[in-house]
């Protein structure tokens, strides 16, 4: 049996505080940057991979000139790939160290908010709707209790879940790590904490790594297409010299400095450098990143749903006053009916609204602490606290020389259900506060005669005492905010508690054209497949409880959307679980913010919409050095191995091209600091390979034509030498394919109609600069150049002038084409990772 003491007290300070030297944090996974973690990541890369055994062939055959060149390209590309991967992983500890999860233990007798890190066996643990079970645990009480364990299951149906009679520890009795409270509260104690848990051991099986974003498997799929490429261009290459009676250890470099060649060997230092940029950029506009990857996500975001309090309205909710409809209650006893029937703790000496709903918080903040201090001398004999089934609470009181009474508030609708002789004009009368778009709860009562406690069946014929009026005003801004959102191609629709005519009354005063409405037991009534199609034509939820709202949110998700959920609340925490992107607020329950993967320090939509357009500035810039990279190396490396087959010579040493590759990847490190054009913001951002394969067949052979009319003025004008032929492409070669980039990074004809960033520019041009000098450099003779004639940069410039102007032509007609073209099906996630691992995050040790 367990011992009651034990529930009141929990553990002392100084026995928790103990229990955490021995069993350490409750935690998963560190949450640190580590250098050397990182830095042996970067030799992950099959790139940096051929680079060194490139580098390895060259030295065993005795080609010290290419050993060294291939050398340097290998420690530059580490230590760039590893500067700028430790930065964003810095920029992640930061990230995570703002956000702390909090839960209520009970030690010393008394309620403390703890973080989850520092909890320990034996800690009793207060437990309320939408909370995450911080770790495992036996139920020492229950009220109504249930729990959502699909996560760990694979089961729908929450697990009512109950204190275990003497001697018996049945699953029921036993709460999991990870899985969320569905109804009810209860008390539980800690059994295991960490990777002791089920839920922690599945956590760390799956190397706790970051879910798979729709951006990360597009960066998949791309690193398969350029695998593809680079193996049939690579091995025809190797068989073609072979052929000609090349040397084999000559045309085996050649071939390997082709596929890395071909590569873009900075695609993640460029990722992580944009999205470490793009947090510290929302950080300054008031939105806070959980995860860096949230912010790709952001940017493919195209359908919201939110609730109106706070962010349609200025959520300062305020008691207006008491309606009554029966004449035998004034509005005075009405307003005291109201308190009553709350949550508010009695035991506190002083009145606390902190924990209370909007609605029970106003109503006190208007009566006073005077009139709590009169009330708390004779605290109602039990309360059935507010759940999303029931939508009310419900509180006994006896009153000197009376029989107890039930007194019952909370949602009109579902209150008066439950009452009996209704007055002719409470229904009129309350359509017409709801026509004027207050918030409104009703409050009912009857005798219980000899009752102390009572359950939710006790919850009938009751005589209706009248209506209790709120108001929360329209935001200024908040129309502005949606059209804003609906410029970027997100659609907005509203899930709430409150009925349907006040939120469709707060639509129409905002100017929101409604597709429809559907009411909680609408939405009851239809099955999976009604309710998705349902669900996409309409705007409003009204009258939605959390289950409601989390099943709206997964069908939607279903049906192809990009799903964020904006809500604040507790009963807003299952739906946070199943949207692509959580969002929630700084002032938010904690239970919320837990749920979140973003959160505002501003509620504001405005705020929202600035997150939506840095995530997809980050993709645009992204995409920016993939068609680069993509076009440019393929086109170059296309161009040396036709050269390397028609002429007597290698067109370029295997050295010079990393070294080539090298020069061009760093002037592109100024890309995440680019500009992006509005009107590529406009749209959600979706991978396309389809495109990219299309973007680098076309642009890449506009590349290689010029490569070839390069080879035809060095050897049929200019008669040039080997190393001056060598010197000459090397420096059209890095010329072309870096100042195509102000062509390529937008979509606009001509280019210079679109400014790109300074830092751009200085890159792009610093690395042309370099890329001409090496050849009259003193260790030109080191590389294998020789310098070149004046006439040929005369040429050059004419050759860049007409390039410049073919892209130009062939992008008009190719993103013409492309508008033309539907985009592809967004591919939904993994659902049942995404959940571990998000939700695992909040586990986590700080040290």
């Amino acid at each position: 049996m367990r011992d009651p003491s034990r529930i009141r007290e929990g553990l002392s300070l100084e026995d928790a505080a103990r229990r955490l030297r021995e069993t350490g944090p409750n935690a998963i996974q560190p949450r640190r940057a580590n250098a050397v973690r990182v830095l042996l990541r970067q030799f992950r890369s099959p790139i940096l991979l051929l680079l060194i055994v490139t580098a390895g062939v060259s030295f065993l055959v005795g080609d010290s000139t290419n050993s060294v060149v291939i050398g340097v390209i290998l420690i530059a590309s580490v230590a760039l790939g590893f500067a700028n991967e430790f930065r964003a992983e810095r920029a992640a500890d930061a990230l995570h160290d703002s956000v702390r999860h909090h839960v209520t233990v009970v030690r010393g007798g008394t309620a403390h908010e703890v973080d989850v890190a520092e909890l320990v066996p034996g800690d009793v643990v207060r437990l309320s709707v939408g909370t995450v079970v911080p770790a495992d645990m036996a139920v020492l009480e229950a009220r109504d209790l249930s729990c959502d364990e699909a996560i760990l299951t694979g089961e729908s149906e929450p697990s009512r879940k109950a204190a275990p009679a003497d001697g018996e520890e049945a699953a029921t009795s036993m709460l999991q790590m990870g899985t969320i409270v569905h109804t009810g509260s209860g008390l539980g104690e800690v059994t295991a904490t960490g990777t002791r848990t089920a839920f922690g051991r599945i956590a760390e099986g799956l190397g706790a790594t970051a879910p798979v974003t729709e951006f990360q498997r597009g960066l998949s799929r791309f690193s398969v297409l350029l695998l593809e490429v680079a193996l049939v261009l690579t091995t025809l290459i190797f068989v073609a010299n072979l052929l000609l009676q090349r040397p084999l250890i000559e045309s085996l470099l050649f071939s390997l400095a082709i596929a890395v060649g071909i590569t873009p060997q900075l695609l993640p230092a460029v990722v992580s450098t944009s999205l470490a940029s793009g947090s510290r950029a929302l950080a300054r506009k008031k939105v806070l990143v959980k995860r860096l990857v949230c912010i790709e996500d952001l940017g493919d975001l195209d359908l919201l749903v939110t609730d109106k309090t706070g962010t349609l309205t200025q959520g300062r909710i305020g008691f207006a006053r008491a309606l009554p409809v029966d004449g035998g209650t004034d509005a005075a006893a009405l307003t005291g009916f109201g308190l009553t029937a709350s949550e508010v703790d009695f035991a506190s000496p002083e009145l606390d609204v902190t924990g209370l709903n909007s609605l029970d918080a106003a109503l006190w903040e208007h009566a006073g602490a005077e009139v709590y201090r009169a009330m708390r001398t004779s605290p109602p004999l039990d309360v059935l606290p507010f759940d999303h089934e029931r939508r009310m609470t419900s509180a006994l009181v006896r009153r000197a020389g009376e029989e107890p009474m039930l007194i019952v508030k909370g949602s009109p609708e579902d209150v008066m259900a439950r009452c009996v002789a209704l007055p002719d004009e409470a229904t009129a009368t309350l359509e017409a506060l709801y026509r004027d778009g207050e918030r409104v709860l009703a409050v009912a009562t009857r005798t219980a005669p000899g009752a102390t406690a009572f359950t939710r069946d006790a919850e009938h014929e009751l005589r209706l005492a009248g209506f209790l009026v709120f108001v929360d005003p329209v935001k200024a801004d908040a129309a502005e905010s949606i059209g804003r959102l609906a410029r970027l191609g997100v659609q907005v629709k509203i899930a709430t508690g409150d009925s349907a005519v006040v939120t469709e009354k707060l639509c129409a005063d905002l100017g929101i054209a409604s597709g429809g409405t559907l009411t909680g037991a609408e939405v009851e009534a239809l099955d999976d497949t009604a309710l998705a199609a349902a669900a996409r034509g309409a705007t409003i939820f009204a009258r939605v409880g959390p289950e409601q709202k989390a099943r709206i949110i997964r069908l939607l998700r279903a049906k192809g959307h990009s799903v964020a959920f904006l809500g604040d609340g507790v009963n807003d925490a299952l739906a946070l679980h199943q949207a692509d992107i959580g969002v929630s607020v700084d002032s938010a329950a904690d239970v919320a913010k837990d749920a979140a993967d973003v959160i505002l320090l501003d509620k504001d939509l405005g705020v929202l919409s600035d997150g939506v357009l840095e995530g997809r500035r980050i993709f645009a810039n992204t995409m920016k050095y993939l068609l680069m990279g993509t076009s440019s190396n393929f086109g170059n490396m296309f161009s040396a191995s036709v050269a390397s087959v028609v002429l007597s010579f290698l067109p370029m040493l295997p050295g010079q091209i990393l070294l080539n590759n090298l020069l061009y990847d760093t002037g592109q490190m100024a890309i995440p600091t680019d500009r992006v054009d509005p009107e590529q913001l406009e749209r959600p951002s979706r991978w396309d390979i389809s495109f990219i394969r299309r973007f680098m067949l076309v642009f890449g052979s506009i590349s290689s034509i010029f490569d070839f009319a390069t080879f035809a003025l060095m050897l049929l004008v200019l008669n040039a030498g080997i190393g001056e032929f060598r010197a000459g492409w090397f420096i059209e070669s890095i010329a072309t394919q870096t100042l195509i980039v102000f062509a390529i990074r937008t979509r606009r004809v001509p280019f210079f109609r679109s400014r790109p960033s300074f830092a751009l520019i200085g890159a792009a041009v610093g690395v042309v600069v370099v890329g001409a000098w090496l050849p009259f450099s003193p260790i030109s003779g080191f590389l294998g150049f020789t310098p070149i004639p004046t006439a040929f940069f005369l040429a050059l410039v004419g050759m860049i002038v007409v390039y410049l102007v073919i892209v130009e032509f062939a992008k008009k007609l190719f993103f013409a084409h492309l508008a033309r073209t539907p985009a592809g099906p967004r591919t939904p996630r993994d659902r049942v990772r995404h959940q571990i691992i998000r939700r695992s995050s909040r586990f986590t040790s700080r040290s």
